[in-house]
């Protein structure tokens, strides 16, 4: 009887255990700050036996602040990317591609830095421009956005945020004037605007829709 009893303190012990970590899981869970939409992280590098397509991967998703900081925090900052890697944030189920059906039609603010910037620029710029998406900084027209990407470059970086819809103009250019408002650029620093379509036929100088901010 005795074997018994402590048995069953030990379970009763073990169950109480097992349930405080539940309630504090839950706490955890609840105290999170929940974005307005779910995010996934790719990178690409480029290895020449595999399709561009193949080499661009989902890193992870995440859905809360807490959890975009605790990505962050835990990947190295753009400007230690090797030569010819990106980085991408898109909006869960979009592909950082022109193909996908939620980019074909629309297009891209580019801003292209020089290579002195990639030490002096580059990951306040593009720490900035992903909190412009988590942060949906564009409000209304914050739907339009797909997503950003930062190349690594030896002639020079780009970043360029995603738009879905080239035709919607105003949104567009709302959406510019914000992103370099946001990414507090000088006025003599001009950003543009391009159709996925012209960007993949080299059309882009006979492009309607094509802006310099």
């Amino acid at each position: 009887m005795v074997e018994t009893k402590l048995d069953m303190d030990d379970l009763n012990n073990e169950q109480e255990l097992d349930n405080n970590q539940d309630v504090q899981l839950s706490k955890e869970i609840y105290s999170k700050h929940p974005l307005q939409n779910t995010w996934a992280l790719w990178f690409y590098k480029n290895e020449k036996s595999k399709s561009w397509e193949a080499n661009q991967r989902v890193v992870t998703t995440f859905e809360t602040v807490e959890d975009f900081w605790a990505i962050y925090n835990h990947i190295q900052l753009a400007s230690k990317l090797t030569l010819g890697c990106d980085y991408a944030l898109f909006k869960e189920g979009i592909k950082p591609m022109w193909e996908d059906a939620r980019n074909r039609m629309g297009g891209r603010w580019l801003v292209s830095l020089n290579r002195n910037q990639r030490t002096t620029d580059l990951d306040r710029l593009w720490l900035e421009t992903l909190l412009c998406l988590i942060g949906e900084a564009f409000g209304d027209d914050s739907d339009q956005v797909c997503g950003a990407v930062v190349n690594i470059r030896i002639k020079g970086d780009k970043l360029a945020m995603w738009t879905s819809l080239a035709e919607n103009v105003d949104s567009v250019l709302k959406i510019g004037r914000c992103y370099k408002e946001r990414l507090t650029l000088s006025q003599k620093y001009l950003i543009t605007y391009e159709q996925h379509i012209d960007t993949a036929t080299k059309t882009g100088s006979q492009s309607k829709n094509k802006f310099t901010l």
